[in-house]
């Protein structure tokens, strides 16, 4: 099979020159390093391409259980529309190649790892690395957007952290093209608006709810509407039951940002470009889009 690449090694000099081309891809192409991360139907490793140096993340999918899951068109989907976005807040897919048994997925290596990961290790995030990443993400979903495509599946397991900080949305298993509104109930029960909750229809402002959520988790360490039963979560949802702690200190602008997110008419929630211009954005995130100590 024939797949267009189109891998851009960093750094200077040499390094720089663009390696795009039409061929063939092989794991022959590739030396393979280390694990970086187990998923449901594969792994993926660090690797390097033998020929431009450049160092690459390659998903390693399996056809067997993606077929049992029945998930293949799914996959069609996420590469057709991961391959065409070019973001500094969306890591690229520089393109893929399979063999008998496996599906290869080329993809941007995010030095930093998973964002999920950071955020156990410190529990929550201090205002300006959340307004830092929250305004990242509205950018990279403004730009999503405009493209006609909705993520649909915006949490902290689904993002990965750059060589120098800078937040990469990695995984669009549940993105969509789409110029309607949908039905399709997608993407994980803690961060699903109340219109999916109720399978009523839902559009591209389900991303702004989701970003709501994750706001209120970067900053409280859990999201907003967990509960011990699933049927509790969903009430929560449903209702929009949105309690702010104590404790973790909170500002109240970044309470007021949330709440303007988190509204049951999808119609009134924050456009993210208003979302650019809120107080709590303005004061604490770096411009950069990179959090620094």
């Amino acid at each position: 099979m024939t797949v267009a690449t189109d891998i851009e090694p960093e750094g200077k000099g040499s390094s720089e020159v663009k390696m795009k081309e039409e061929r063939r891809w092989t794991l022959s192409d590739f030396d393979i390093g280390k694990p970086l991360g187990r998923g449901k139907f594969g792994n993926v490793y660090l690797a390097r391409e033998k020929k431009s140096k450049h160092i690459v993340a390659l998903k390693v999918l399996f056809k067997s259980q993606l077929k049992q899951s029945q998930v293949e068109h799914q996959l069609r989907r996420e590469v057709e529309i991961q391959s065409h976005l070019r973001h500094a807040n969306i890591l690229r897919l520089y393109g893929y190649f399979y063999d008998q048994t496996r599906v290869y997925l080329i993809l941007e290596y995010a030095a930093k790892g998973e964002l999920y990961k950071e955020l156990q290790r410190c529990k929550y995030f201090p205002e300006k690395r959340a307004a830092t990443f929250i305004a990242s993400l509205a950018q990279a979903l403004i730009y999503c957007h405009g493209k006609h495509v909705i993520h649909r599946d915006i949490k902290p397991e689904n993002l990965l952290v750059g060589a120098q900080g800078e937040l990469k949305i990695a995984d669009f298993g549940w993105s969509v093209h789409t110029f309607d509104r949908r039905r399709t109930m997608c993407g994980t029960l803690d961060y699903l608006p109340p219109e999916m909750v109720e399978s009523k229809e839902h559009d591209a402002s389900v991303d702004i709810w989701s970003l709501g959520v994750l706001c209120y988790e970067f900053l409280y360490g859990v999201p907003p509407f967990e509960a011990k039963e699933h049927s509790d979560t969903y009430r929560r949802i449903v209702r929009v039951d949105l309690k702010f702690p104590s404790k973790p200190v909170v500002s109240a602008a970044a309470k007021d940002l949330i709440s303007q997110l988190l509204v049951k008419d999808s119609s009134q929630r924050l456009p993210l470009h208003k979302l650019l211009e809120h107080p709590w954005i303005v004061q604490n995130a770096d411009p950069s889009g990179i959090y620094r100590t």
